[in-house]
């Protein structure tokens, strides 16, 4: 509950915040909001993450305090996790040593309570959405370069207001934050229309290796397109986007590559199934129509498996 947040963030100074590794636009402008809400009321606040701030969100304000380490040390009293279902989501080691309380800060359906303090909200369209209350909670001014954060972080976890999920709520909360100074037409450009030319190459790649079943398609990459077009991790980001804007189609699954073999997996769907179910059977999770997983190679049985869960869940009308 947000009351136990508050009260944690009364009794403690000196905090450290983090979010899952690989991350994504509600991971790091939540993150980058937060910190910068705690430091509003004299708190010491350090940002860590496991990898680099993708390059879309650098431009966002405060990013460049993200210090990237794959270990805590410092005598922080508490840790502020965001959007993760355990601390090994981090990638980020010690966050649990030397006595620090814990506080859990996500909304996904497959969240888990794995800290001391757990505010779980699955009816927040966004993390960012959770923030911004915590922010209205402690009284804090919204400033542009806030607002311009969790509008950042609401745009793209809502898949620009497309994802089920997306309510009147969520709109009313983009008018707050546009009215505190967020600009959603620049925001968008920088989002949108900031790609790397590698990413355009590797969806080029990606769109090459489409396959479809009835309603369901799916898509991949090799390590030999990622050295092909000098694409990096957060390239993959959003492809699985393109394969679901297909007419009839219902669900999209994107696959990468690993270099020990392994896949990970991004799932969409238009809301007529629970990728978030889906992933979850696989050690994965997320949201409804927005999830993920990894699965063992070779791409065929990792294609197999996941293809053969969605359509039994489909026979007996889960």
């Amino acid at each position: 509950m947000i009351t136990e947040v508050l009260k944690t963030i009364g009794e403690h100074q000196r905090f450290v915040l983090t979010s899952h590794a690989r991350p994504d636009g509600d991971a790091v402008g939540s993150l980058l909001a937060a910190g910068q809400i705690l430091r509003s009321i004299g708190k010491e606040v350090d940002v860590v993450m496991s990898d680099p701030v993708p390059v879309i969100y650098r431009p966002l304000p405060f990013s460049d305090r993200v210090m990237q380490t794959p270990e805590v040390n410092g005598s922080y009293e508490a840790a502020i996790i965001l959007e993760c279902d355990s601390l090994q989501r981090t990638g980020v080691r010690g966050l649990d040593s030397n006595g620090r309380v814990l506080v859990n800060i996500d909304h996904h359906q497959s969240a888990k309570p794995f800290a001391h303090v757990n505010w779980i909200d699955p009816r927040a369209c966004a993390t960012a959405q959770m923030i911004f209350e915590l922010g209205d909670a402690l009284g804090v001014k919204m400033t542009p370069d806030i607002a311009t954060c969790l509008y950042t972080a609401v745009l793209t976890d809502t898949g620009s207001f497309c994802f089920q999920g997306t309510t009147e709520h969520t709109f009313v909360l983009a008018q707050k934050l546009v009215r505190a100074g967020a600009d959603p037409a620049r925001i968008a450009q920088k989002v949108y229309f900031a790609n790397p030319e590698s990413k355009m190459r590797l969806l080029g790649a990606a769109l090459g290796t489409l396959r479809r079943k009835d309603d369901l398609v799916w898509m991949f990459v090799s390590q030999a397109h990622m050295k092909q077009c000098n694409a990096l991790p957060e390239d993959c980001e959003g492809l699985a986007n393109y394969a679901l804007g297909i007419v009839d189609v219902e669900v999209a699954i994107f696959f990468r590559e690993l270099e020990d073999g392994r896949y990970r997996v991004s799932l969409r769907s238009k809301g007529a199934v629970d990728v978030s179910s889906i992933a979850a059977q696989f050690g994965g999770g997320g949201h409804e129509c927005a999830s993920g997983c990894s699965l063992q190679g070779p791409l065929s049985v990792a294609a197999e498996k996941l293809i053969a869960e969605i359509e039994g869940r489909r026979r007996v009308g889960k």
